[in-house]
């Protein structure tokens, strides 16, 4: 089994291994589970469900800001569980999907919850959401791939299982298939045998990338749910993969690298190709998110800090967001917004600026607010376009829901508005750090 370096600048109080793993305990056998397709039935909507809906009332200021809290980005309110932590969400439209470590993925509809699913495997890792279908990667090492019902659209049905039973029996077939894992042990290649840690869509939605403890990427292709490649990323734990913009991919792993890979079709299938390394330090890597139309790329680090780079400052340092005491655990963008959640149970909300008399034009950052509210870290992030009341300030300005799972055992609902000024009580260890060449060139 492959070792997982531990993270430097955190005290958390599930231990630093367990955060370098992403915050999960150990994967499970990936052979051990009978994955039947009949096994995986629809979860009533109105079976008795562990959650509960909270929502927030408050009245607004004549500036638009929140009377209780002096802020524009506010609390709307919470969905809790009564036990269990969120480890992943996703969002489309009017609909919330939660992943938990129960085997049921709920289903939320403007806050309340609309349907479910479940799957015979617990601690559901990342959810992407392409047209009709859900991908969900597990614990167990596998991705589970569900289309909404046209007749019920609280009907969820998996219709899939990668890597697929008829694919595994074929590759099973031939030696050269078989890569050796260690420990006396060899597994087919399209199979990942630990942890599935992030997935990722390409912009077009042809193509699903999963990242796994495992330290490789594999590559999928949507249409037919087949393995086209597996990529040997990273030295150790790979914990987060996001497809970027012209068809770049990045990875981030506990072994302190980014790394940047160039896809290009070959035939039927793809080849990616290593381009380059963003990041190399001690700390690990916890988080990616990009921004497709300021072509940039973020990272989160167990140190706290975010970093970031502009595709034309590939070849030199970028800058980092220094908002957080412990590890940046889930990134978003949004607009000209970037959020950060982290272990310290804060998120941070950033605001890309523009200066057209800069050679660094949309390249600064300031930070808009800290949202506080929840007991646990942060573990992820989902954020849509959102409608209120446009009698406040941000009538103006582009309106977001934020959706941001914890370990506390809650989803918060957060209102944010992207022309808010900076609120004036920011904590002190707040600012944004532009590095110099001479200190982080790789």
């Amino acid at each position: 089994m492959p070792t997982y370096r531990p993270l430097c600048g955190i005290d958390s109080p599930l231990g630093s291994y367990a955060l370098a793993r992403g915050l999960g305990s150990g994967a499970t056998n990936v052979d051990s589970e009978s994955d039947s397709n009949n096994t995986d039935e629809p979860l009533s909507p109105y079976s008795k469900s562990p959650w509960s809906a909270h929502m927030v009332t408050s009245t607004n200021n004549d500036d638009g800001s929140n009377g209780a809290t002096g802020s524009y980005n506010r609390l709307m309110g919470s969905l809790v569980r009564e036990e269990g932590h969120i480890y992943s969400l996703a969002a489309s439209g009017d609909l919330l999907y939660t992943g938990s470590d129960s085997k049921n993925i709920r289903v939320w509809k403007n806050q309340r919850e609309f349907s479910g699913f479940k799957s015979n495997s617990g601690l559901v890792k990342s959810i992407v959401i392409a047209g009709e279908n859900i991908f969900t990667g597990h614990q167990d090492g596998k991705i589970r791939v569900w289309k909404i019902s046209l007749k019920n659209p609280t009907v969820h049905k998996r219709v899939g299982t990668l890597p697929t039973f008829k694919a595994c029996i074929k590759s099973s077939i031939k030696p050269s298939n078989y890569v050796d894992v260690g420990r006396h042990r060899n597994v087919l290649w399209i199979k990942h045998f630990d942890a599935i840690s992030s997935l990722s869509l390409s912009e077009d939605h042809n193509y699903l990338y999963s990242a796994s403890w495992d330290k490789t990427v594999k590559v999928w292709r949507t249409s037919n749910f087949k393995c086209l490649e597996s990529i040997s990323a990273h030295d150790d734990a790979v914990n987060a993969v996001v497809a970027g913009f012209h068809g770049l991919v990045f990875t981030g792993s506990a072994d302190g690298t980014v790394k940047v890979w160039r896809r290009e079709v070959q035939g039927k299938g793809t080849k990616h190709f290593f381009s380059q390394s963003l990041l190399k330090q001690e700390c690990a890597v916890t988080a990616l998110a990009v921004d497709p139309a300021a072509t940039m790329v973020y990272c989160g680090s167990s140190d706290g800090q975010v970093n970031f780079w502009g595709k034309e400052e590939f070849a030199t340092p970028g800058g980092s967001l220094q908002g957080h005491k412990l590890a940046v655990l889930c990134l978003a963008t949004a607009g000209s917004l970037v959020f950060s959640g982290s272990a310290d149970m804060n998120i941070c909300v950033w605001k890309r600026i523009s200066d057209h008399r800069s050679k660094m034009d949309g390249r600064d950052h300031i930070c808009l607010s800290v949202l506080t509210g929840h007991n646990g870290p942060v573990k992820c992030l989902a954020v849509v376009e959102g409608a209120w009341d446009n009698t406040t300030s941000c009538s103006d300005g582009a309106k977001w829901i934020l959706y941001s799972g914890s370990l506390d055992k809650s989803v918060k609902i957060w209102r944010i508005c992207e022309q808010a000024p900076p609120e004036g009580n920011l904590p002190p260890n707040v600012s944004e750090h532009r590095r110099s060449p001479t200190n982080t060139r790789l």
